[in-house]
This record gives C-alpha cells, sequence and structure tokens, in this order.
C-alpha cells in the first residue's frame, strides 16, 4: 500500500487539512488491539504507512472540539502471552551396545557427571557433560573435540597425567584405565561407543522407555531426559517471533501472582500437526525462557503461567494519543496544535505505537503543548 493512496483516502477533499471522524477507534485498532497478538508498538513509517516529517503551519480558525497534552515518558514495545512452567523439552538416550538392561533410575532422578545413566550388562553407561554426541571408539591416536570433551570431564573427576587437548594419547589412555577400575570395567584404555552419554550437564530423568531385564539393541529407547533448572516454554504465532529473541527479557507470573524475571535462552521453529481432519499442519515460534531464579518456581512442577516479553524501549519520548494524529492533505500525518486560542498543524514523525499512545517527532512540538482531539 502506497503513502499516496492511503493518504487520499483518509485526506482528499477540502483546502485545508482534515481530521479523520472516528480515526482513534481505526488506527488504534490496527496498531493498538493487535498488540494482543503482537504486533503493538510497530513503527508505522517503517511499513511506509505513514508520511515522513513533513511540517505544516497552516492556522485555521475552528478550535478542535477537545484537547490533550503532549507528555513526555517511556513507550514499551511488549506483547503478553501464555507459558508452561516445566523443564523444558526431553531428550531421548538410545543404547548403542546390545545386552540387556540390569538397572534403571526413576523418573525425576537427578543425574550427575561421571555417575550411571543406566547399566547394560551390569556394566555402566555414565553421563558426562559435553555438547558433542558420542559418535564412535575414543583410543589412543584419536583427534577431534570429543576427545577434549572427554579428557575435560576425566579432569573434573579427578583424573590426571594427560593435557586437556584434542589428541587422545598414552597418557588419556592411562587415565582412562584408572578411571574403568574404578568403575568395575575392562581396563583397555579405550573408551567404545555406548559407554558414555554426553549432555550439556546434569539431567532429570523424565520417563522410562525400557526396564530392567529387558534385552537392547543399538538404536532402541532407553530413557528420556530434561535439564534440572525450571523453564517457561511459550509458543508464539510466527509474526511474533521479533519479541522472542534469544537474549531478549521476559517477565513471567507465577500462580499466587509472584512475579519474576526471566530471559529467553533458545528459540525454535516447530510445526505443529492441525487440528481436525484435512488441517494443514501450523509452523509456529517455540521459545525457551530461563528464570532469574529457581527458588521463585520452588514446589512448582508444572504451571500455566503469564508472559510479558519487551522487545524495546523508548525512554524519554514525546507522545500523543493514537486518535490525536491528523491525517495532512500534503501527505503524511500531523497533529493540531492549540495555543493563544487559535491552533496549527504540525507535521509529526511517528515511532513507537504501545497502549494507545504515539511517539511523536517534529519541528516545534514541546512537553505540555494542547492538541486537537475528536470527541
Amino acid at each position: 500500500m502506497g503513502t499516496a493512496t492511503l493518504d487520499d483516502k483518509v485526506a482528499a477533499g477540502g483546502d485545508r487539512p482534515r481530521r479523520r471522524r472516528g480515526r482513534g477507534r481505526r488506527v488504534a485498532g490496527l496498531f493498538v488491539a493487535v498488540a494482543v497478538i503482537g504486533t503493538a508498538g510497530v513503527a508505522v513509517n517503517g511499513l511506509g504507512l505513514l508520511g515522513g516529517d513533513r511540517t505544516t503551519d497552516k492556522t485555521v480558525s475552528a478550535l478542535p472540539p477537545a484537547t490533550t497534552t503532549v507528555t513526555r515518558q517511556t513507550l514499551l514495545d511488549t506483547l503478553d502471552a501464555d507459558g508452561d512452567l516445566g523443564y523444558g523439552p526431553t531428550t531421548t538416550a538410545v543404547s548403542r551396545k546390545p545386552g540387556t538392561i540390569t538397572w534403571l533410575p526413576d523418573s525425576g532422578d537427578t543425574i550427575t557427571r561421571g555417575k550411571s545413566l543406566y547399566r547394560l550388562d551390569t556394566k555402566p553407561v555414565v553421563l558426562m557433560y559435553g555438547k558433542t554426541p558420542a559418535y564412535r571408539d575414543l583410543r589412543v591416536g584419536t583427534e577431534g573435540r570429543d576427545v577434549e570433551q572427554l579428557e575435560r570431564n576425566l579432569k573434573a573427576l579427578g583424573y590426571d597425567g594427560f593435557t586437556v587437548d584434542d589428541e587422545y594419547t598414552d597418557s588419556t589412555a592411562d587415565a582412562v584405565r584408572e578411571w574403568q577400575e574404578d568403575r568395575n570395567l575392562d581396563e583397555t584404555g579405550v573408551v567404545e561407543l555406548g559407554r558414555v552419554v554426553f549432555a550439556a550437564g546434569k539431567i532429570r530423568v523424565d520417563s522410562l522407555e525400557s526396564e530392567a531385564g529387558q534385552p537392547t539393541a543399538p538404536g532402541q529407547k532407553v530413557l528420556s531426559y530434561t535439564g534440572t533448572d525450571k523453564v517457561i516454554t511459550v509458543k508464539l504465532e510466527t509474526e511474533d517471533q521479533r519479541v522472542a529473541k534469544k537474549g531478549a527479557k521476559a517477565s513471567v507470573t507465577l500462580p499466587g501472582n509472584k512475579t519474576v524475571s526471566g530471559k529467553v535462552t533458545e528459540v525454535a521453529t516447530i510445526i505443529e500437526p492441525g487440528e481436525g481432519q484435512g488441517a494443514e499442519p501450523e509452523t509456529r515460534v517455540e521459545a525457551l525462557i530461563s528464570l532469574g531464579t529457581q527458588k521463585a518456581a520452588k514446589g512448582l512442577d508444572k504451571a500455566a503461567v503469564d508472559v510479558t516479553f519487551t522487545a524495546s524501549k523508548r525512554k524519554n519520548v514525546l507522545t500523543v494519543p493514537i486518535a490525536a494524529l491528523v491525517a495532512l492533505q500534503e501527505g503524511g500525518y500531523g497533529v493540531e496544535v492549540v495555543e493563544g486560542g487559535k491552533s496549527r498543524y504540525v507535521g509529526v514523525k511517528t515511532g513507537l505505537f504501545s497502549g494507545g499512545r504515539v511517539e511523536i517527532s517534529g519541528d516545534g512540538l514541546a512537553e505540555g503543548m494542547s492538541v486537537g482531539m475528536p470527541r
């Protein structure tokens, strides 16, 4: 939609600028009512809907039916959304070795570095920390990020005599043999695929996919797990992703109206199946929010919460109600400034729309000025 087309619709006819009747309702409906679905605060100049910083100094004799005051304040571009308190997404641990499950933890158990995630033929499958998943045997001569990851864990568990780097040396193998002896494993100096499961940190067992005594094979699910910190999961429409960027701040209202700060830690695009037979799948955005303090969620395992995202903040700016904007015939928008029993039109540049108000700037504008309003 071009600027001229919009201005022609709202300001055509007559020799003087006309205040658009009912425009407060229509503009607010376009930019403020949609705040409910996440587009509040859109800078309409950026979309090319309004004109630029055109200034007009036309004086008119008829005064507006009502006035309001130009105020200086902070505007926030926010979005309210529903969220779910929990432990975040689950990850499935699958067996990489054939054998029989001889021990499993309980759902809700916390497993830390060096501890058994489960036992296969009475031998432990051990949890270690790292982002690179295990995908091969590690032995003397092996090089790579997974080697460094293993060595970092061995060092943290108290084993030494080697350099933490990406090379699996004889010294690494000696430390591995010590570790194997302590875990009642065959002292081969080789960490075979399936003996270690790497996770980002300590984990919480979410559910069991197998049971003790059941045979297993490579690729078979054993259990699922999550992180141990409580997080908020929020699903948004794709057009709302601007407010949920990684690192963005959020305010979370927990049951009992307890409010705690939060921060977006992960954002992912997900596909949800359509509702009803033959419905098309829907693309949505899923955001994970970490809590500023875990203590605030103590005693809450799962709960519905309210989340307020803040996409941007405009500090110390001049604002007027959206309904105070006037479509100027020469293009763009302005406000009708009332002074000394007379009024004149001043072109403005609009900024953030929020809560029924709009940020304005332009020559001759000042805090405390009276501007016209429709009745």
